[in-house]
């Protein structure tokens, strides 16, 4: 009888604290891995003398040390135009249809950020920042080299080309978490600011060697994989 009430009692420790210890995980897990797909509005600061805003869609792979320090594999495809052959002394007018690659560290402010005990904290640490290195390949369509208002006037350049960049970025990420308060998709606002190493995303050569184009962004990423991890700290609050 004793031996019996002595079993029971153990097996009852067993199952509180393998409950406790189930219920003390619960917010503070993440996954490693989430794959995501996103929306750019682009443009060009260059040798054109207008801008045209356009679009590009982007495929991303996002390895999460800590649910707020991100590393990041990127591939952009889109189009890139600028310019205006009839209307613009220069006559320049171009369309690019690039694909970009990119890799980047990015830092959210939760990682550093006491959210605990302040709602304006636990708002804002969802807010990152980013930075990296990025290749850009580029292929230039269509393109006006001569100024109609300026006879004689002329810009050359190539029609293929491909950079390096730095790409910059400020964004936000809103969570969306699971029955078990683990991040199981996040909804990824951003800027991003694309500093290029040369002047070959229009296709005009001119005296301007650093070229930019820059982006907004709207995109998703989910959680995948069965590699679930612990935080120090609780994600969701």
């Amino acid at each position: 009888m004793i031996k019996s009430i002595t079993k029971t009692t153990i097996l009852t420790l067993i199952v509180c604290c393998t409950t406790l210890i189930t219920k003390a995980q619960v917010g503070y897990d993440f996954s490693h891995y989430e794959i995501g797909v996103a929306a750019g509005f682009d443009q060009v600061s260059g040798a054109a003398q207008t801008q045209t805003m356009t679009q590009s869609i982007h495929f991303n792979l996002t390895y999460n040390t800590t649910p707020y320090t991100n590393f990041v594999f990127e591939a952009q495809l889109g189009r890139l135009r600028g310019g205006d052959s009839l209307h613009t002394s220069s006559g320049r007018y171009f369309n690019n249809d690039f694909s970009a690659f990119i890799f980047r560290g990015q830092l959210q402010f939760g990682e550093f950020l006491d959210y605990e005990h302040s709602a304006f904290n636990n708002a804002v640490k969802n807010l990152y920042i980013s930075a990296g290195a990025g290749y850009i390949v580029n292929h230039i369509t269509q393109v006006n080299r001569y100024s109609i208002q300026n006879l004689g006037l002329y810009t050359g350049g190539l029609n293929s080309s491909n950079e390096p960049f730095i790409p910059l970025r400020l964004g936000y990420e809103f969570k969306v978490y699971n029955r078990y308060q683990q991040p199981a998709f996040k909804v990824d606002l951003a800027y991003e600011y694309n500093l290029v190493f040369g002047d070959g995303l229009d296709g005009f050569t001119t005296a301007m060697h650093n070229e930019v184009y820059s982006q907004f962004i709207i995109g998703i990423k989910f959680a995948f994989g069965g590699d679930i991890v612990s935080y120090r700290k609780q994600i969701h609050y």
